[in-house]
């Protein structure tokens, strides 16, 4: 089962990095006071926040994508995160989250011009704390 967001599947395109100034503009209204956003990746029209407080799953909706769904799930929820890294033949590293309740986890796929190394790195500076 994969959380409710209709995220599309690696298959279609992989994770690329966004600028967390922009998300920081865009999440304005949705942000606790001092909230900082950190680092932002984009999958086609979706995508995933972390902020210092927070992981964020945006769902841009319908054929505009103007509606959009904000998924946020405290860094406490996570239960355990694994990367597989890109294979010799394999071009895309795969990250996936497990979130307390939920049986399966949540997966996307990188590309090699992103470092799946980094976003392990920023799961584990919130997830360990």
């Amino acid at each position: 089962m994969e959380l409710p967001l209709g995220l599309l599947d690696g298959g279609l395109g992989n994770a690329a990095k966004m600028d967390p100034a922009k998300i920081q503009r865009e999440f304005s209204q949705i942000l606790a006071s001092g909230e900082v956003v950190e680092h932002a990746y984009q999958l086609i029209r979706d995508y995933f926040v972390f902020t210092d407080k927070r992981f964020v799953l945006v769902d841009k909706q319908g054929l505009t994508g103007k509606k959009t769904e904000y998924h946020s799930i405290p860094y406490k929820s996570i239960t355990h995160f694994s990367i597989e890294t890109a294979g010799t033949f394999d071009l895309d590293a795969e990250l996936k989250i497990w979130i307390s309740g939920m049986a399966t986890p949540f997966q996307k796929q990188f590309n090699k011009k992103l470092s799946i190394y980094e976003v392990q790195s920023v799961l584990a500076s919130y997830v360990l704390k």
